[in-house]
């Protein structure tokens, strides 16, 4: 009888378990596109306004401040790459991770765009979604940087390694976290 009460209780932790994961994942997917266009708006808005030099100064300036306007309690917001153009973006062991799932899922026929990945890890609900580079990405991202582009991003980010993309490649994933509030809290 005993065996029968852990065995029990061990299905419906599992049950209890896979409906908090998708429905964080699902509150966490809806948080993506706002933040998605947001930063967009912004590189547009800067490169109508002063050009590929203006749109990386709005990057450098401007991401950090809408990660965190969109970073609404209990979520942190980001984004992540295996190449990264600020350090502040490196990605942690397993965002590296699930990164390194993506290149892999990729490279098998899945589609970028449906490239996603969540768990719980450590007390934290983590969730990952693929950005496959886009045509607007290439002018600061792909393998033809022009020179006095590349000059800014030099200055600006002397540590970057987030060049030579080609369109739809893997550019990077935004990054969801939370922490599980448990009974105990």
């Amino acid at each position: 009888m005993r065996m029968v009460t852990i065995f029990l209780s061990g299905a419906l932790s599992v049950a209890a378990y896979a409906d908090d994961l998708e429905k964080m994942t699902a509150e966490g997917a809806t948080l993506i596109p706002s933040f998605q266009q947001h930063l967009m708006d912004t590189v547009k808005s800067a490169m109508q306004a002063g050009g590929p030099v203006n749109a990386v100064e709005a990057c450098q300036l401007l991401a950090p401040q809408i990660a965190d306007q969109h970073s609404q309690t209990p979520w942190v917001v980001g984004r992540t790459a295996l190449k990264v153009r600020n350090p502040d973006n490196a990605p942690d062991a397993w965002e590296k991770q699930v990164l390194e799932q993506f290149v892999k899922r990729a490279a098998a026929g899945e589609a970028l765009s449906s490239l996603a990945h969540s768990e719980i890890v450590k007390g934290e609900f983590r969730m990952m979604k693929a950005i496959p580079t886009g045509e607007a990405c290439l002018g600061c991202h792909g393998k033809e940087i022009k020179p006095e582009l590349a000059a800014v991003i030099d200055q600006r980010y002397p540590q970057d390694k987030a060049r030579g993309f080609a369109l739809g490649e893997l550019r990077g994933a935004f990054t969801l976290r939370r922490i599980i509030k448990t009974a105990n809290d």
